[in-house]
């Protein structure tokens, strides 16, 4: 292979690999940690603190393994959702359409240098459409997942 047939083979290799890496940028609703954990201690961390905080992690997915197994190295990334039974109980008491939302998702995502990032929708903002059917008991539902995963999301970042 020739030489410049080379250098514009890794410089399309280096341009796919980076599309990839892209951080999780600002947005409404959202909370975005940057954290020193790496991506398999982020998720551990996780794990921990929501089990510490009464709630249960109910799915699981990311297509890190998936890719992995068809020969593509792509960075961490796993979606995890977390709710509990009494919250499930108490919002389908406000709305039965809001319970489309259930579980409410952790997003964690590996960095270039190693770090992850914890990303998830507040509960408020997953809910908000739903605000008019569930009404105030709703919102305070939501408010209260908002403490909820403020808590989860703080200790696994720290």
């Amino acid at each position: 292979m020739p030489f410049k047939s080379l250098i514009l083979a890794a410089f399309i290799s280096l341009l796919a690999s980076t599309g990839f890496a892209q951080s999780i940028p600002a947005r409404d609703g959202w909370v975005v940690i940057e954290t020193a954990k790496s991506y398999t201690d982020l998720i551990s961390a996780l794990k921990s603190a929501v089990k510490a905080n009464k709630m249960g992690v109910v799915t699981q997915a990311g297509p890190t393994k998936a890719a992995k197994g068809r020969g593509i190295t792509i960075p961490g990334n796993r979606v995890i959702g977390v709710f509990n039974n009494d919250f499930a109980v108490k919002v389908l008491e406000t709305s039965t359409s809001a319970m489309i939302e259930a579980p409410i998702r952790f997003y964690i995502t590996e960095n270039t240098d190693g770090t992850a990032t914890l990303s998830y929708k507040t509960p408020s903002h997953v809910f908000a459409p739903y605000m008019n059917e569930g009404g105030a008991r709703l919102g305070e539902l939501a408010s209260a997942l908002d403490a909820r995963f403020d808590t989860i999301a703080r200790a696994a970042s720290q």
